[in-house]
């Protein structure tokens, strides 16, 4: 019998069917936990990417913000920033949206994006006002998140994710819960065609195949766009800056809001207005 015809009905059996077989047959062991999600709490968090804060219009746009997202039911238990929160990595821009962020009055985890570099070798003012933050990772209701920094220094483009992030990657992939939905978030996009993808996003990817993968976020492309690796979602928004324009034309701005509930994510688009 083919392995396309083997009912699969437990991680039990996919443990006894060996990686190996599934490898041959195109099924990878994280696509099949995908079925199996039989934990992961119920909750709401928000994403926004792109927030490029450094003019006097920011502060008023981002009260506006924080307004919206706390008007919100249910009310979101965190929020992810998926990089680029400053312009140029100024202490007055990171400092600012710092600022913002702790206004909005929940739990916030943010990732390093090219414009939060203050020279092409020195973060050191994100890593002052965002300790912890280049490439982690975080349990929330029996969901895992990890935040892992994409950015070769401040380069927009033709860029590739630095060998820390994969050092980083390779001595904690054994912490992992394979079990538990997985939520990964970065910067820069990883899906398949996406305008500005590293280089070597596929070896990045290739690394959590065997994760319960459900959504991979995304920023630096200003605009909608989704893809699939296995069965995770990957997705870029439109900026949630009033500062910049997106780059694929389109006005709105604003945020995602992901429910999840039974190791799955429903997905919304929430537009702020000037």
């Amino acid at each position: 019998m083919s392995m396309s015809h083997v009912a699969l009905r437990s991680r039990r059996d996919l443990l006894r069917v060996g990686a190996g077989a599934l490898l041959s047959a195109g099924l990878w062991p994280g696509s099949l936990r995908a079925a199996d999600n039989g934990k992961g709490g119920d909750f709401t968090f928000v994403t926004f990417n792109d927030t490029h804060f450094h003019t006097e219009r920011c502060p008023g746009w981002f009260a506006k913000v924080n307004a919206s997202i706390r008007a919100l039911e249910p009310r979101p238990e965190f929020c992810l920033i998926l990089g680029d929160l400053g312009e140029k990595g100024r202490q007055s821009e990171l400092g600012g949206m710092r600022d913002a962020l702790r206004d909005l009055g929940i739990d916030y985890y943010t990732v390093i994006g090219n414009h939060d570099w203050t020279e092409p070798t020195d973060r050191s003012v994100y890593e002052q006002l965002f300790p912890g933050r280049i490439n982690y990772h975080f349990e929330h209701r029996d969901w895992q998140f990890i935040g892992l920094d994409s950015t070769e220094g401040d380069k927009y483009s033709r860029s590739s994710v630095q060998a820390d992030t994969f050092a980083w990657l390779d001595a904690n992939l054994a912490r992992f819960d394979r079990a538990l939905p997985t939520v990964l978030f970065t910067h820069f996009p990883l899906g398949d065609g996406v305008m500005m993808r590293p280089a070597n996003a596929d070896d990045l990817l290739g690394r959590l195949r065997d994760l319960n993968l459900v959504t991979i976020c995304n920023g630096h492309f200003h605009g909608f766009t989704e893809r699939t690796f296995d069965k995770a979602t990957i997705t870029t928004n439109r900026c949630c800056a009033i500062s910049r324009d997106n780059h694929d034309g389109t006005k709105e701005k604003g945020y995602f809001v992901y429910s999840a509930r039974s190791g799955a994510l429903e997905r919304r688009f929430v537009e702020v207005v000037a």
